[in-house]
């Protein structure tokens, strides 16, 4: 298939619950990719990411790692913006030594300046950590996720451009924050065609055979998105973004990021095989 599938983190039926453990039992489940998640800290050593990577690489699994929630690069104190840049510095490191390619990560909120001058501040910050990791970690590639709620850095828009102006940063595409941010707006499938288009528009076809893509059911209020959910638990039309993807001809990584990781990565992956093998017939 063009894309692989996989959860974010270790499957909740893995044991022990060890990211070794967590890829073993993706090859058991025919799944082929895991996001690592360092979203409470970059606690994993060298020794222990390069064996993550040689496990990873002889089940065929390919790694991608979400770095710490506690980044905010726009933020006014000094000290809390460089502790973030530190972050996805850190995240990146550890992604080379385990042989994933893609660090994920929320990149600001919004100052009183404005979206426009946060804008500013979190490319001069990406531009700071592509300098700093162009001998450490070259292979990286950043990747600023579109976010699901308003007082967020992360629209489509805004990571596009990122990405354009950029080199090695490319958008995480995350359909639900799109879809929760919009408060339902973003849900069907022209609206996530126009996505899948805009993405190709501004960065060309690599891009979209090369997508890093997060899906999972939602929850939202008045200010974007509450939490995650199962897919079959929410209103968000998962199955309008696969029908999407297939006609657009796009490729890459789907993450669930849902509570119920596997279970739900699982749905993704057949209901995306139905879709393709449909079309094949």
């Amino acid at each position: 298939m063009a894309f692989r599938f996989g959860t974010a983190g270790v499957p909740r039926s893995a044991s022990p619950r060890t990211t070794v453990a967590g890829l073993r039992r993706l090859e058991e489940l025919q799944l082929d990719c895991m996001e690592v998640q360092f979203v409470r800290g970059v606690r994993m050593s060298h020794k222990a990411a390069l064996e993550v990577g040689k496990t990873a690489s002889a089940l065929g699994i390919q790694l991608s790692v979400h770095a710490p929630y506690y980044i905010n690069l726009s933020s006014s104190d000094r000290a809390k913006s460089e502790a973030s840049l530190q972050r996805i510095l850190s995240s990146a490191l550890a992604a080379q030594a385990c042989s994933a390619r893609d660090v994920v990560f929320h990149a600001a909120y919004y100052l009183k300046a404005g979206r426009a001058e946060t804008y500013r501040v979190v490319k001069r910050m990406l531009e700071l950590a592509a300098e700093h990791l162009s001998s450490s970690a070259p292979d990286v590639v950043l990747r600023p996720e579109t976010t699901g709620r308003k007082s967020q850095f992360g629209t489509l828009d805004e990571v596009l451009s990122l990405s354009q102006e950029l080199e090695h940063v490319q958008p995480c595409v995350d359909f639900a924050h799109l879809y929760a941010r919009s408060r339902g707006g973003v849900n069907t499938y022209e609206h996530f065609l126009q996505v899948i288009e805009r993405v190709e528009q501004l960065l060309g076809g690599n891009a979209l055979k090369d997508m890093h893509i997060h899906l999972s059911g939602i929850l939202y209020g008045r200010g974007g998105e509450r939490a995650h959910a199962p897919l079959e638990r929410s209103g968000f039309r998962y199955q309008e973004v696969l029908r999407a993807l297939a006609d657009c001809g796009a490729g890459g990584r789907i993450v669930c990021e849902s509570p119920v990781l596997e279970e739900d990565a699982l749905i993704l992956r057949r209901r995306y095989a139905e879709l393709t093998s449909s079309r094949q017939q």
